[in-house]
């Protein structure tokens, strides 16, 4: 898809579009809203913005949409076969690994109250794992803030996919 095509589609056609980078409805409505885009950095930072003042219930519904880290996704669709593509460092994890990365995504979501969220791209099983572990030890706050962080640049080369 091209920056043209999006701007050119019906409202919630390029909702249903922006939807698969980041499932926010307020930041699929800000930056939906915001069309037409001349070019790619112009809608990088319409949504680096609108993810900046996401409130943590909207950050919640984004991360409803993440498979588990270390999780086979399966289904056909692009927002699974970017995840595949995110958490490809976990083909080659030993059973060994994937055992204790259950168990670290099982104590973050007990802490937390939700998935554990990592920009997975470039990293390896066994550094998926060792952040679970690290992150383990955050205060609220501070785990809030990473994983907005996180979820800024997943959002961000999600974007860089479909229309870069």
């Amino acid at each position: 898809m091209t920056l043209a095509e999006l701007n050119a589609l019906p409202e919630e056609a390029a909702r249903e579009e922006l939807r698969t980078c980041c499932a926010s409805s307020r930041w699929v409505s800000e930056v939906a809203a915001r069309r037409p885009y001349p070019r790619l950095d112009a809608l990088l930072a319409v949504s680096d913005a609108a993810l900046a003042v996401l409130g943590w219930d909207d950050v919640l519904e984004a991360l409803a949409a993440h498979p588990r880290i270390g999780q086979r996704v399966t289904g056909a669709d692009r927002e699974s076969a970017w995840s595949r593509r995110e958490q490809s460092g976990m083909d080659a994890a030993t059973d060994d690994v994937r055992a204790a990365l259950a168990e670290a995504n099982a104590a973050y979501e007990e802490r937390f109250g939700h998935v554990f969220l990592i920009f997975a791209s470039g990293r390896s099983d066994v550094e998926m794992l060792a952040a679970a572990r690290s992150r383990l030890d955050n205060d609220e706050p501070t785990e809030r803030r990473v994983v907005h962080g996180e979820l800024t640049r997943i959002v961000r080369l999600r974007l860089e996919r479909l229309f870069g």
